[in-house]
């Protein structure tokens, strides 16, 4: 026995967080990228490690039943990242590859949150649509499987991912990032929600001790982390659970890999923009490097090999949407695919209110935290894009297939709400 326990040697947490307090107050943490972020841990490629994550606010929304810590989250301090982790040996023009071995919520954390934001602080798919005000539903975590007592009669298995993953950027990209996305900007100053979001020096957090004048040119130039971009960043993918690997360029010597944004589960799309299961936890990885990578591969943004672990959900009530907006002016448009993924969202969500009395929100929150499925269906005959929605049948207590009869109602209570009552 004691020879075993002598040889039997455990992966080193190399970040480690406390997932109750503001990520403002702990190590190794940043909520920006810029290549001037030192690395907070080192590891050889082939180690094996675990990095700790708060959620992606940093412990700004709690469990609770109602929604004012969403209406009144600070966007200016997201997304909370865990790192920089640099790997031996990386160097720009090289691909790291990030294998995740394992990815779970903290034992004494088992819950996480879906959240509808405000669309003057965040929005979401259908912001404007709805004139989104705050809400949320709060996730109780066993094992594989999630539920709510804010959308009652529903049980799935989650697929856990980071949301985000990505590398520092030289500070050349950076300066191409700020550039188009400030471009951008200015072509819709008016746009609400915003369409993209500039270097904001309010809200800033880098934990580790830096010489002030590095603080101050990170808090000038950092790119704010919403979008993902050519090093990965927050790209969302649902599939990307343990057992995935993940290509990524490397633009700084060391790659400078960060990670955070962790998902309990996610429909394709995250629509309602916090419309993952949000959560804290533990992130188990391990790396490689292959040299000169990215002129091998062409690599001008991350390559991912998904989990072989999926859920299995045989049947779907699958709705299918096109290049017209169908759902408001009736406008045509030209192949246009998130007005299509738009409208295969809002016929899912009509369809769900048949029978959830006071569905909309509701509904909103689930087609963005449960394992949906969309798919591009044709993009080639014009006018219309074709894109497929499809909700697992399995996920409900009741039956949702159409009958001849139709529905019967049942109460399905609220989600949580703003304390004034308005939604």
């Amino acid at each position: 026995m004691a020879q075993t326990a002598a040889n039997s040697v455990p992966y080193p947490t190399l970040i480690e967080v406390d997932p109750f307090i503001l990520a403002e107050e702990q190590k190794g943490i940043h909520n920006r990228w810029h290549p001037d972020i030192p690395p907070y841990v080192t590891v050889k490629p082939g180690e094996t490690f675990k990095i700790q994550c708060v959620d992606w606010t940093g412990a700004q929304i709690g469990n609770n039943d109602n929604a004012d810590d969403v209406k009144n989250v600070n966007l200016d301090k997201i997304h909370n990242l865990s790192g920089p982790i640099a790997v031996e040996g990386a160097e720009p023009g090289d691909c790291l590859v990030v294998d995740i071995l394992d990815i779970n919520y903290f034992e004494k954390m088992p819950w996480g949150y879906t959240g509808i934001f405000e669309l003057e602080n965040g929005g979401g798919l259908f912001a404007k649509e709805f004139n989104s005000k705050a809400a949320k539903a709060i996730w109780d975590l066993n094992g594989v499987y999630a539920s709510s007592r804010h959308i009652p009669g529903v049980r799935f298995a989650g697929v856990t991912h980071p949301g985000i993953i990505g590398t520092a950027p030289s500070a050349e990209l950076l300066a191409k990032w700020n550039e188009r996305e400030n471009g951008l900007i200015a072509q819709h100053v008016e746009s609400v929600p915003p369409v993209a979001f500039p270097p904001e020096p309010k809200g800033v957090y880098v934990g580790q001790d830096l010489p002030e004048e590095v603080r101050a040119k990170v808090a000038r130039e950092g790119a704010r982390t919403v979008p993902g971009r050519e090093h990965g960043g927050n790209c969302d993918i649902k599939n990307l659970s343990k057992g995935s690997r993940c290509y990524l360029p490397v633009f700084v010597p060391g790659a400078n890999f960060s990670v955070g944004d962790l998902h309990f589960s996610q429909g394709d799309g995250e629509m309602a923009f916090c419309g993952a299961i949000e959560m804290a936890g533990i992130v188990t990885f391990s790396t490689s490097i292959i040299k000169g990578g990215v002129e091998k591969f062409a690599l001008k943004n991350p390559i991912f090999l998904p989990s072989p672990v999926d859920p299995q959900y045989a049947q779907q009530v699958v709705f299918e949407g096109i290049s017209v907006d169908v759902h408001g002016d009736g406008k045509q448009y030209n192949m246009d695919t998130t007005i299509a993924y738009k409208q295969a969202a809002l016929n899912a969500i009509a369809y769900l209110g048949k029978f959830f009395p006071s569905a909309r929100e509701q509904a909103y929150l689930l087609l963005s935290a449960a394992p949906v499925e969309s798919h591009i269906g044709a993009v080639v005959d014009s006018p219309n894009a074709c894109v497929t929605l499809g909700i697992p049948t399995a996920i409900f207590d009741h039956d949702i297939l159409p009958k001849p009869e139709g529905f019967t109602k049942r109460n399905f209570g609220q989600c949580a709400i703003r304390s004034d009552g308005v939604i």
